[in-house]
């Protein structure tokens, strides 16, 4: 599967889509007009778009959209670009830098240092 850039805009409406699962495109119109004042031509637009890119299906009767693409799938292919772009594809470089200006609870230190163990089991 290739990879799928989004935008804000896009993201704004596979959210919409993650959550709800399936909604109309007159539905996703509405609710972006309430939230971020988009108007339906604009709505469409995008919803087109996102379509043209294979992150949404529309299914008939009723222009119903489906998200095409996970969260998840996003979330991998926007973290590996941000890593490339900001700290040369090193995750030991980001890291470094986000722990340095991060204050953490106990807890979150907690939890990444289970991460770090689990993944370093698999290594043994």
């Amino acid at each position: 599967m290739k990879e799928v850039r989004l935008h804000e805009g896009e993201l704004n409406i596979m959210e919409l889509l993650w959550s709800n699962k399936v909604l109309a495109a007159k539905d996703i119109a509405k609710i972006i007009k309430e939230y971020i004042g988009w108007e339906k031509n604009t709505t469409y637009t995008v919803i087109k778009r996102l379509i043209d890119k294979g992150a949404v299906i529309r299914e008939e009767p009723g222009f119903q959209c489906r998200a095409a693409i996970s969260k998840r799938t996003v979330q991998v292919t926007e973290t590996k670009i941000l890593l490339n772009k900001l700290f040369n594809g090193s995750l030991n470089n980001f890291f470094t830098e986000f722990l340095r200006n991060e204050n953490l609870s106990s807890s979150e230190i907690t939890e990444l240092q289970r991460i770090v163990s689990e993944k370093g089991d698999k290594f043994y």
